[in-house]
């Protein structure tokens, strides 16, 4: 019986027995099921048609699945990657900062899984940038820990500021609409702000601070900047007491005494000899000439306007007068250093350190060297009882556990060094007290030991800190100091007080580095996170945060004259810094490794870098602090630190530089023999 027999039948048997209300049911039900039948010989197949297979399937999807992620991440990469090469690098830019927000999405969606798995197919385009983020990253693995780590909540609640030219903006925004990317243009419209420049795109090499991921958002980072700071120097200090005095011998003058004695002595010999009168001539032309260049070398430091005079805000340490003395004579016969007048060098090579040597420093005369150990021992070479042993004219760092070694006698001669033991972990910071009658050491067992050059003897230990401690710095004048460390604080302590005076809290990450002002009125710290902030020592408020390295800092510098400060982080990058600003003066491109050690000339006039790429190298700071031309700044060269000199190691990087009272520059490292 086929189906129309059988609606029939139906029909026939309610008419029969009179069921109306039943017979119309059945009639529109009948009708309903004719009409679905014409609607499906019409539709269209949807699998003979994979586009439009392909939209039903991503319509059928939740607008926020971690497929949709995935999907439009991958085809936002492979644009970026295929565009033409003028615009790649800009455009390749947006990436890191879509990637890290689709990432930190999937995982606050709760779908762990997915993201760990959309993380680990991406990661590696971003590995050589961004390493240090990426593994801070992917301990982000609930929702819960978008909330509970600092670094992930400042991530989604700031925004990264992306240089971009124009045309390259419009490309952009023109394939995010085609290609209906809702996902990444949500992104781009809540975490990124693009810096749309006119012209051609700006190149990688001149633009170091291109994509800035900032710890804190900018707008706070500006408030801050705004604050006032005193960044002059200290009054009645012996520069300024010398100075009025006229005490300060120029190198001018050192040259036209050493002329005129020469001069005398070459009328006398004139007189008996005028064959030799050639020669005396050539000579008065040479010092001629070195005079005429060292007055203008003094002509030009002196169109620096003097830095303004400031009041202590910490009670400073009585110098002795013996002491006071001797540092006034070397003020006066300190070398005027200048792009053409460059220091001499003295470098101390640690050999036989087996790796162990974790960090130098080198007293303010040179005369003490010391090393910090991952043994946990301190030691210090002494370069006048050094240079009598023979045998011994190299500085030795191999591990000694001897306990009866560890004071050098002076009929000793089995160590060249002083061992200082006391620490229960590495070493990883020494500095000597301007005086060189005291050295601190920091060391990854949280604490900092104060140690007697003269006694050879342990006399304090600060504990204060929660974990280990990178760095420790004495102030300029002494008595005071500030350290450094990996529980995201610094502090300043005083020598006489087991206490710390001031907790300096506001870093992202590891507090990697520390460095005073000339004043003895702030402190410098260099973080882990990126940054560098400067800090009021009496208030301990944050009073400016430089926002521009792309990796952590490991080294800083204040200039003598107070209004400048260097960075140097793990890329190898340099930026010198305006305090009164906190903006950034000029980027230095040259080293190709961390750089380890900076340090300014007495004058503020030459900036040396020391880095794990074994050079040292000395840059021009009294050109890259002038006004720029307009030229200069249509060209985009503006502010461009110069290079003056080059000075390689043959197989030694450079953890160590200071420059000496008397303008000498010295500078430590261990031989390296992997190199």
């Amino acid at each position: 019986m086929d189906e129309e027999a059988v609606v029939k039948f139906v029909e026939t048997y309610l008419k029969k027995k009179g069921f109306k209300q039943a017979e119309l049911a059945f009639h529109e039900e009948i009708q309903q099921q004719q009409q679905q039948q014409n609607n499906s010989n019409n539709a269209i197949n949807i699998h003979s048609d994979p586009d439009l297979s392909t939209l039903l399937h991503s319509l059928s999807q939740p607008e926020d699945s971690p497929a949709r992620y995935q999907e439009e991440y991958s085809k936002l990469r492979t644009w970026a990657y295929s565009s033409l090469d003028l615009y790649k690098h800009e455009l390749l830019r947006v990436l890191y900062p879509v990637f890290v927000h689709c990432y930190m999405d999937i995982v606050a969606k709760g779908h762990i899984q997915d993201a760990r798995n959309f993380f680990n197919s991406f990661r590696e385009d971003h590995e050589m940038m961004h390493s240090r983020d990426l593994q801070k990253l992917e301990g982000v693995l609930s929702p819960s820990h978008l909330e509970e780590m600092e670094f992930a909540h400042t991530l989604r609640q700031s925004k990264v500021n992306i240089k971009i030219c124009q045309y390259s903006d419009e490309l952009m925004m023109q394939y995010l609409r085609k290609s209906k990317s809702t996902i990444i243009l949500g992104i781009v419209n809540e975490h990124i702000n693009f810096q749309v420049s006119p012209g051609q795109p700006i190149s990688i090499s001149d633009d170091p601070d291109a994509v800035t991921l900032i710890g804190s958002s900018q707008d706070a980072a500006n408030q801050i900047n705004k604050k006032e700071i005193h960044w002059g120097l200290l009054e009645d200090s012996l520069e300024e007491r010398l100075e009025k005095t006229g005490g300060f011998l120029s190198d001018s003058e050192k040259t036209e005494g050493e002329t005129k004695e020469g001069d005398m002595d070459e009328n006398k010999k004139r007189s008996m000899d005028g064959g030799k009168q050639g020669a005396s001539i050539k000579k008065s032309k040479k010092d001629k000439a070195a005079s005429s260049t060292a007055k203008a070398v003094r002509l030009e430091a002196n169109t620096v306007p003097a830095a303004p005079r400031v009041k202590p805000e910490l009670p400073l340490p009585v110098m002795p007068a013996e002491v006071e003395q001797s540092i006034l004579e070397d003020l006066r016969n300190r070398v005027q250093l200048s792009s053409t007048t460059l220091p001499s060098v003295s470098f101390y090579t640690f050999i036989n350190t087996h790796n162990g040597l974790n960090c130098s420093t080198i007293s303010h005369d040179g005369s003490l060297v010391a090393g910090g150990f991952s043994d946990s021992s301190l030691k210090v070479w002494d370069m006048a009882k050094l240079g009598q042993q023979a045998g011994n004219s190299i500085l030795q760092g191999e591990n000694d556990t001897a306990p009866s070694e560890h004071v050098l006698g002076p009929n000793s001669g089995k160590r060249s060094y002083t061992l200082f033991q006391g620490h229960s972990g590495p070493v990883h910071s020494a500095t000597f007290s301007p005086l060189g009658d005291f050295i601190l050491s920091s060391s990854a067992d949280t604490t900092v030991r104060l140690w007697s050059t003269e006694l050879n003897a342990n006399l304090v230990c600060y504990k204060g800190h929660n974990y280990p401690v990178w760095d420790v710095q004495f102030s300029p004048v002494g008595h005071y100091f500030a350290s450094a460390s990996h529980d995201r604080t610094a502090r300043i302590w005083s020598m006489d007080r087991i206490q710390p005076l001031r907790i300096m809290a506001g870093h992202l990450s590891d507090v990697d580095c520390v460095q005073w002002h000339a004043n003895c009125n702030y402190i410098a710290t260099g973080s882990s996170d990126k940054t560098v902030r400067l800090w009021d020592v009496q208030s301990g408020e944050c009073v400016r945060i430089f926002i521009g390295h792309r990796s952590m800092i490991l080294s800083l510098a204040m200039s003598p004259d107070g209004r400048y400060m260097a960075s140097g982080d793990e890329d190898g990058t340099i930026m010198m810094w305006d305090l009164s600003s906190g903006r950034c003066i000029s980027p230095m491109m040259g080293h190709h490794s961390c750089v380890w050690s900076l340090a300014f000339s007495c004058e503020s006039s030459l900036l040396a870098s020391g880095s794990a790429d074994c050079t040292v190298k000395l840059w021009d700071v009294t050109t890259s602090t002038k006004p720029a031309k307009t030229e200069e700044n249509k060209s985009g060269n503006a502010h461009r630190l110069r290079l003056l000199k080059t000075l390689p190691t043959k197989s030694t990087p450079v953890s160590t530089l200071r420059f000496s009272r008397r303008n000498l520059l010295f500078a430590a490292g261990a031989l390296s023999r992997s190199q």
